[in-house]
């Protein structure tokens, strides 16, 4: 019996890190990535003295950074022949507009795109190991946005962290329905998730207060991620471990394939 193999992105705290500790106590194999050395190797320990003898390591890579994301991809490639899991959880918010490198608004970069390009560079693999499951973090903020200013998508005209914020959740649900669509057949789910109003550093750096519990927070990442029950199930938005219909505007097909296309024009130079 082959051990399941699991990524994790976003892994060095808050919900990524719980959501990585719980499925290593299941006994996976999980690879934590982050973009923070200090902090991957901290998470490491944190883990182990939660659950002794767990099997994990680190990657690193900026999201920030699409090159970045690339390479990560490539390496977890090159180690592993198998990855029956992607948990796609790093996120960022910012309430000043920044630019990466890539010349992309930042929120929309790490949120959307990284994990976007993550996820198709990673797909042969997962197809390869199927069945397989793709378990995407967005957020209910996504239901703030009435529509989608494709002239304003990376800030260009006017600039607001919350609403940017809003957008990338947005694309997490679109993109993984639409790539829902794509899987049909392939034995490989995708499927996007709200995990509550947690007590993470997001949290408060966007909205000066607390939330829930961290476990409460992965319990559906994990659920999708690991859950015999969730075997199967693709194409679907969730929240407190049960099926939910996210809004409208994310369940619109024509802006789900327009923010598809769009999005693989913005990855194609890392592809």
């Amino acid at each position: 019996m082959y051990e399941t193999t699991m990524l994790v992105s976003g892994a060095t705290d808050g919900i990524g890190l719980q959501t990585a500790l719980e499925l290593a106590r299941d006994g996976a194999l999980v690879l934590l990535h982050g973009r923070n050395q200090k902090r991957g190797q901290q998470a490491m320990r944190h883990i182990t003295e939660a659950v002794p003898g767990a099997n994990l390591s680190y990657y690193q890579a900026d999201f920030a950074s699409l090159r970045q994301v690339r390479q990560l991809a490539d390496d977890i490639r090159r180690d592993h022949q198998r990855l029956q899991v992607l948990v796609n959880n790093a996120g960022t918010f910012s309430k000043t507009r920044v630019l990466t490198k890539d010349g992309y608004e930042m929120t929309f970069a790490v949120n959307h795109l990284a994990p976007f390009l993550l996820t198709l560079l990673l797909l042969d693999l997962l197809k390869a190991s199927a069945p397989a499951r793709i378990v995407t973090v967005a957020s209910n903020v996504h239901r703030n946005l009435a529509e989608v200013d494709f002239d304003n998508l990376q800030g260009e005209r006017a600039y607001d962290g919350y609403q940017a914020y809003a957008l990338s959740k947005l694309g997490n649900i679109l993109f993984s329905h639409a790539l829902a669509r794509r899987l049909q057949g392939s034995a490989v789910s995708a499927n996007s998730l709200h995990p509550g109003v947690i007590d993470t550093k997001l949290l408060r750096m966007s909205y000066n207060t607390s939330g829930s519990s961290l476990e409460e927070g992965a319990q559906t990442s994990v659920y999708l991620a690991a859950s015999p029950q969730a075997e199967g199930v693709s194409g679907k938005f969730f929240s407190r471990m049960a099926e939910k219909n996210p809004s409208a505007l994310a369940q619109d097909m024509d802006l789900q394939e327009r923010f598809w296309e769009l999005s693989l024009q913005m990855v194609a130079p890392f592809m």
